[in-house]
Parts: structure tokens; C-alpha cells; sequence
């Protein structure tokens, strides 16, 4: 779970809030969707990001045209309110609050044009979810 975070993620999240929409396919019924449901609504509260439903029908043609497996509800997925052709899946099930916000964090770095493996490089220092390869043993 990501436990720190860059100086400028309040702001950068505040700041782009007008730029994109949070998209969250649900069922009734659906415990996590509703666990993902709060945590969104939460970090709307904080951050000002739209969220809205999207149907099970879109998700299953996004999944698709990225190349992933439909995998059923909750999916959230973020994009430009301009562009609904570019979107990036922040949660596939549901998620600790601070790692949807690392990626609500990363996929407005990648939509502004941040490389994915350059914002995820940056996040990793904070999250640790990428670590220095450990020192060859050596040879005698």
C-alpha cells in the first residue's frame, strides 16, 4: 500500500479535476462496487473528480480495445471529459484509498503526456512497488 507520496499530488489532483472524469461500472448488489463507490465519492469530496456510471456494455468494449480481460464489476477508469477515446483502469476490483490515489495521481501524469514508465518510475520511490535489484553475489 502506497504510504507516501510526491510534494505535489494534492495539488496536481486538485488541478486537473476540471480535466477528467472518473468512470465506475457497478451492479446492484455488488459489495465491492459499493466498497469502491465510497472510496471514490471520498476522494471526490477531496479532490473534485467527477464520478459517473459507466455500463457494463462500455467497460466490456474499453477492456477490449486495451486488450484486457473483462473481469466484471467494479471497474474505475479515468479520461479526459474531451476525449472518451483515451482512458486509463485505476481499479479492477476494489483498493486501499492511498493507492487509488496514486492512481488518480499517475493516470493524470500519463494523460498530460508523462511517459507510463517514467510516472511509474517516479511513483515507485514513494509506493515501493519497484525496488533496486539486490547486488550480485560474488564469484570466488
Amino acid at each position: 500500500m502506497t504510504r507516501e507520496f510526491p510534494p505535489d499530488l494534492p495539488t496536481t489532483l486538485r488541478a486537473q479535476s476540471s480535466l477528467y472524469v472518473i468512470e465506475m461500472t457497478t451492479a446492484p448488489g455488488c459489495l465491492p462496487c459499493a466498497d469502491l463507490w465510497t472510496r471514490l465519492n471520498e476522494l471526490r469530496a477531496r479532490y473534485g473528480w467527477q464520478v459517473r456510471t459507466l455500463s457494463g456494455q462500455e467497460a466490456l468494449l474499453r477492456s477490449g480495445r486495451l486488450g484486457l480481460p473483462w473481469v466484471g464489476h467494479p471497474v474505475a477508469w479515468v479520461r479526459p471529459h474531451s476525449d472518451p477515446a483515451r482512458m486509463i483502469p485505476i481499479a479492477i476490483g476494489t483498493d486501499h484509498a492511498p493507492n487509488l490515489v496514486r492512481n488518480l495521481y499517475l493516470s493524470a501524469k500519463m494523460l498530460t503526456g508523462v511517459r507510463p514508465a517514467v510516472a511509474v518510475r517516479a511513483m515507485s520511490k514513494f509506493t515501493g512497488i519497484v525496488r533496486s535489484p539486490a547486488p550480485a553475489a560474488k564469484k570466488r
